[in-house]
């Protein structure tokens, strides 16, 4: 755990009782600060009041003897509108903030040259921020992998100067923490998610570039222009940036070409890492993350040793491109946590001939930006909200059953791909869809991919 000691002996509401929830207020009992706590669940009161924490109702307290409050990241701070705490707290001038906020605050206070690597992007941060951990530890660092990945912020061991804390941070988090200053912060890309909490893309762009903004030394992906503008912008306010991209060569920064990895300085370009038989970092979005994890970890002092080889050891991250098993030529990849169709872009991209699970509670646009990988789709495998949606989208262009469940489309899509003879099928889970019909996340319904997938006859380890 990590104390915060900034609210000592004050009095701080807090509101969001699930686990990060509970973890901050924990925390800052721990600091001495005195919180009172409320969720719209009894589930959480109870489960604070059973930890010693006072539970009283926000509504009903006197909010001008309140520091501050702090919100779960999960409740809506601006869209689709303030929520009643939120309302409350601003008409009692109370700043509003998160854990993230919290532990940039102590880390100010108790240890403030620790090494801090946060990362963001629409996609492909929780493969990044798991990389990068891995990367430090396989090193021999001390190192906190968490925040939206894992493990809450505050529940992590402290911020030390030998001690790297490696933090995920979704736009939620990023919008409750406006003073983030990580040594490194990482921005992979940005397109279109999340607008309903926050309204518009160029709003989500600019909470996206916050944690950028604040670092010491920023990496940012060029190969979406809102993240080109963020990089030109901080470079003109005299921050220190590193571009990294997988479309295009860099004249300063880091680039890749294929499976190889290029770091670049007034276009001298050396190779600095190669890709090549690393399975779990398979397919150009992978050589994007590469690139981030590489500009980071040499920005905090890694040798291209260290890292070449903690690359060649990483094991990847579970429910990203996860190598579940092989039957015979087959292999089953469980990509359940591309919940919109640009993440699921990324693994149709990075196969020849698919045999695709796809489907759940559909975002917006559906699949009809996938058109380009239909013809590398053998067929597909339709579950969940999305299978009419999904299925007039895929209509004279790719076969598809309606196979309503992950656990009857995986026999079907596995007994399809061992009889079409072809030398590497892949039978492939990446939903292109929120898992919330019939999972309670996404976790859980890779989960069950793999439990099926385990359990068809004559399956083997990859």
């Amino acid at each position: 755990m990590t104390p915060v000691t900034c609210f000592g002996d004050r009095v701080v509401a807090v509101f969001g009782l699930g686990g990060s929830g509970l973890a901050t207020a924990l925390a800052l009992a721990a600091g001495g600060a005195r919180p009172i706590v409320w969720d719209d669940g009894e589930a959480g009161r109870n489960a604070a009041a059973a930890k010693g924490l006072s539970v009283e109702n926000l509504a009903e307290i006197d909010w001008t003897s309140i520091a501050a409050l702090i919100l779960s990241p999960g409740v809506p701070l601006t869209h689709p509108e303030p929520h009643w705490t939120v309302r409350l707290a601003a008409s009692h001038g109370v700043e509003v903030i998160g854990d993230i906020e919290l532990f940039v605050r102590q880390r100010r206070l108790q240890a403030p040259g620790a090494p801090f690597v946060a990362i963001t992007g629409t996609n492909g941060k929780s493969t990044t921020t798991a990389l990068i951990a891995h990367l430090f530890a396989a090193a021999g660092h001390d190192t906190q992998l968490g925040g939206n990945i894992g493990t809450a912020i505050l529940s992590l061991e402290p911020p030390a100067p030998d001690r790297v804390h490696v933090i995920e941070c979704s736009s939620y988090q990023i919008d409750l923490a406006p003073s983030i200053d990580p040594s490194v912060g990482i921005l992979l890309n940005v397109t279109e998610d999340h607008l309903d909490r926050h309204g518009t893309l160029e709003h989500y762009a600019a909470v996206k570039a916050r944690l950028v903004q604040g670092a010491k030394t920023a990496v940012v992906g060029v190969d979406d222009p809102w993240c080109a503008a963020i990089a030109d912008d901080i470079e003109r306010q005299g921050g220190k940036v590193i571009r990294i991209s997988v479309e295009k060569v860099l004249v300063d920064g880091v680039y890749a070409i294929g499976e190889t990895l290029y770091s670049a300085e007034g276009g001298r370009a050396v190779e600095v890492a190669a890709l090549a038989g690393v399975g779990s970092l398979r397919g150009a979005h992978n050589a994007q993350n590469a690139c981030a994890a590489l500009a980071a970890t040499r920005a905090q002092g890694l040798s291209l040793d260290q890292i070449q080889a903690g690359v060649r050891s990483f094991p990847g991250l579970a429910h990203r491109m996860e190598q579940v098993g092989r039957l015979g030529p087959v292999l089953f990849v469980n990509d359940s946590k591309a919940t919109n169709a640009d993440a699921a872009a990324k693994a149709l991209s990075s196969f020849e001939a698919m045999y695709w699970i796809a489907g759940g509670k559909p975002k917006t646009g559906g699949i009809v930006s996938l058109a380009e990988y239909f013809p590398r789709i053998r067929k597909a495998y339709l579950i969940g909200e999305a299978t009419e949606e999904f299925a007039e989208t895929l209509d004279g262009h790719v076969p598809f059953v309606r196979a309503e469940t992950i656990d009857k489309a995986v026999p079907l899509a596995a007994a399809d791909a061992v009889a079409s003879g072809l030398p590497e099928p892949v039978v492939l889970l990446s939903p292109a869809c929120a898992s919330f019909d019939q999972f309670r996340n996404f976790e859980e319904r890779g989960k069950a991919f793999s439990a099926a997938v385990l359990a068809l006859p004559g399956i083997g380890k990859v």
